[in-house]
């Protein structure tokens, strides 16, 4: 296995994600998967991830050409693109972080991270994370996220590479854990 992490170039790169984003969609997963593998909550249409890059490029892992990973990049304008993600959105505008608001930090959103089954267990997750780190960490100083809390397997691997709770909140869909990757 040679894994490469890089940004999305190409149309098909982007379709690759959004293909392995619905293999592991929590309404196309069985309960007993998606306690034990974990899942995605949103997905995500071709033309709104093709924003999504242009904006800021979606660091991926591939094994040759294909994706087997990726941890999508949001920047707080696109708060209101995502419908599922408004509310996110609209309760970090209102948190803080070592004393200071949110908003008032350097700061953009990880928008959902998956791996491939095929390559789960090998460090595929922490090295998205890692690339994540070393293409955006001059530009910003925190990363924030959110995380299904029933999704054990992601609560534990945010904890692991550095992510902190800060809050948590209930809504039609689940109780979501938002968590902070402090960069400064």
């Amino acid at each position: 296995m040679s894994i490469i992490y890089t940004t999305a170039k190409t149309d098909d790169d982007l379709r690759q994600i959004l293909a392995l984003q619905r293999q592991n969609l929590y309404n196309n997963t069985p309960a007993e998967y998606q306690q034990d593998q974990g899942f995605t909550t949103v997905e995500h249409p071709f033309e709104v991830i093709q924003q999504m890059n242009n904006a800021l490029p979606q660091i991926i892992a591939k094994d040759g050409d294909t994706v087997v990973g990726y941890a999508l990049v949001m920047p707080r304008t696109f708060g209101k693109l995502v419908p599922e993600l408004v509310p996110m959105f609209d309760i970090i505008s209102e948190l803080s972080w070592d004393g200071k608001p949110i908003g008032d930090c350097r700061y953009y959103v990880m928008g959902q991270i998956c791996v491939a089954q095929s390559h789960r267990g090998q460090g595929v997750f922490d090295g998205l994370y890692a690339e994540h780190k070393n293409q955006f960490s001059a530009d910003f100083d925190l990363c924030v996220t959110e995380i299904a809390v029933r999704n054990t397997r992601s609560m534990r691997a945010h904890e692991r590479v550095g992510f902190r709770e800060i809050h948590r909140h209930q809504d039609h869909i689940d109780l979501w854990s938002l968590v902070v990757w402090d960069w400064s």
